[in-house]
């Protein structure tokens, strides 16, 4: 019964739970910035200088591999040895439009936060009476 006691305390942490809760909208929030990225981003970079895909891009180190052969079909190729470069360069370039949505989105945030100040409430009235008190301690 020790055992169950421990575990309904565990899980019912409020660390846990929090964890939990960061786990689930950092999923959600990982969809959006996906379909930014997919959605909105990647078109407009197509259109400007068309689809950045390099992951067909390599360099033969060892073996003969025709010409204009593509990535797949040259790792077939017996005997050879294949240095595929252009996928970590898509990969890369991914990531820094990740990155950059990412930054944008949390300056958008912090703006927001920063244009909603929260008011100040007023002095309580013995506040009030202190800072009257204290006021005219001062001009003495």
């Amino acid at each position: 019964m020790g055992m169950l006691k421990e575990f309904k305390e565990f899980a019912v942490k409020g660390n846990a739970i929090d964890l939990a809760v960061g786990v689930i909208i950092g999923g959600a929030f990982g969809k959006i910035v996906t379909s930014i990225i997919d959605d909105l981003i990647m078109p407009v970079v197509g259109a400007i200088i068309g689809k950045p895909d390099f992951s067909s891009l390599y360099l033969v180190l060892k073996g003969n591999v025709p010409p204009g052969t593509k990535l797949e079909e040259a790792r077939k190729i017996a005997d050879t040895s294949i240095f595929a470069y252009g996928n970590f360069i898509t990969i890369a370039i991914n990531f820094l439009l990740l990155a950059l949505v990412i930054f944008w989105m949390v300056k958008a945030m912090n703006k927001m936060k920063k244009a909603t100040p929260a008011e100040v409430p007023a002095p309580s009235s013995t506040d009030q009476l202190l800072m009257e008190i204290r006021d005219e301690l001062k001009k003495r």
